[in-house]
């Protein structure tokens, strides 16, 4: 650990001019885990003095923050990445494609630890009993992670409210999206995200899909040091899931430099420790991806199949809205509920073990809901979710 300071210095000014390098050395080095743990409270313009005395506290405490954040509370293997040829390829490329020092990197990688329980967590489940939703949407929709989300519901409204102006997404689809990933921020992850995708970078366990997510995983370390220095952070303080998803919402680190938002406008985007941050960042993500703020009302409808299963290869369209209502009922998909006639819909069927499957219409905003994790009983556990906080709270 007493070499993470330095290298932190080494990556932060790999790239800078001569003159921003030496300004550099007397600026203290940001922490994404250097804000207050407290929930973040709601959004207001903030004053330019309030922001210099925001930062003087924030470099008082930044050196604890690092030390804090990097501290180790899992079991982790040392091993010497440097002896694998891919990390040493992989060195090269982060040097040639965006100046990072090598004798930065190789410091990195001789402190990163390889985690086992992340190889044994991201094999693939043993075939196993029927996809179950009712049994899916236990885990979801329960007491305490609705109690939870009328908290962060209550705690956070201002930011929920500005960020449906500025977005279009209701408040209740972003509290099921948090509520869903982490209760709320309780379970954000304790791995040292760099150990994880190191790992998993390079010694992905064996699956049909292995070079791919290899691929994927060393694209995620390379955003990981990209975001550490773009932001000034120490990037063994970065601490995630087994898998490097970060934070409140569990954003990838690709996710992140793409669709996070300073919604606090304190000058960090820090995902962990600022609720305004997540809210303004999950917003944005599903309108990156699709959502639509014209559509009002609900994202998704029950409907009733014909016996025909004339409709059966909908369900092969994919994970977007394609059908107009009148193709819908053409191929005997009827919505309980009137659809909105100048949207476009997808089916959705939900199985339940041996019990009969049901069925759904969706729109855009459902489906942008799924690129957020590609799975039908997700997204309707954000819906789900989202709704029945939405109830608590009134009451």
């Amino acid at each position: 650990m007493k070499a993470i300071l330095p290298l932190f210095a080494a990556l932060a000014l790999a790239l800078a001019p001569a003159g921003q390098a030496a300004a550099a050395k007397e600026t203290p080095a940001r922490s994404v885990a250097s804000k207050a743990s407290k929930p973040a409270k709601a959004a207001k313009a903030k004053s330019a003095g309030k922001k210099t005395k925001a930062s003087r506290k924030r470099a008082a405490t930044s050196g604890k923050a690092v030390q804090a954040a990097t501290r180790i509370d899992y079991d982790g293997e040392h091993h010497n990445f440097l002896e694998w040829e891919a990390v040493r390829t992989f060195i090269d490329e982060m040097g040639t494609r965006h100046g990072f020092e090598r004798a930065a990197l190789e410091t990195l990688f001789g402190q990163a630890r390889f985690i086992d329980s992340a190889v044994q967590l991201v094999k693939p489940a043993p075939p196993g009993k029927p996809k179950n939703w009712q049994v899916y949407r236990t885990r979801f929709i329960e007491p305490i992670r609705i109690a939870a989300g009328v908290r962060f519901w209550d705690e956070h409204a201002q930011a929920l409210e500005r960020a449906e102006a500025v977005y279009g997404v209701p408040a209740e689809v972003i509290v099921g999206i948090i509520g869903v990933e982490t209760i709320y921020g309780r379970d954000t992850g304790k791995f040292r995200v760099l150990d994880t995708l190191a790992t998993l970078a390079f010694a992905y366990p064996e699956a049909p899909n292995r070079a791919g997510r290899m691929a994927f995983f060393r694209s995620e370390l390379a955003n990981t040091l990209l975001f550490a220095r773009e932001h000034g952070v120490d990037p063994f303080s970065l601490l995630g899931s087994f898998a490097g998803a970060i934070g409140m919402p569990q954003f990838m680190p690709g996710s992140i430099l793409d669709y996070g938002v300073d919604f606090d406008g304190d000058g960090q985007l820090d995902l962990r420790n600022s609720a305004e941050d997540a809210i303004g960042s999950v917003a944005n993500f599903l309108v990156k991806h699709g959502w639509n703020p014209e559509h009002k009302g609900s994202p998704v409808y029950p409907a009733e199949v014909s016996p025909s299963r004339a409709w059966e290869p909908l369900r092969e369209r994919g994970l977007a809205a394609t059908l107009t209502p009148e193709e819908l009922r053409t191929a005997g998909v009827e919505s309980v509920e009137a659809l909105p006639p100048q949207g476009l819909y997808g089916v959705v069927d939900l199985q339940n073990g041996a019990d009969p499957t049901e069925y759904w219409v969706a729109n855009d905003n459902f489906f942008a809901i799924t690129k957020y994790n590609r799975s039908y009983f997700y997204a309707m556990s954000v819906v789900e979710l989202g709704r029945a906080v939405r109830a608590a709270r009134a009451g």
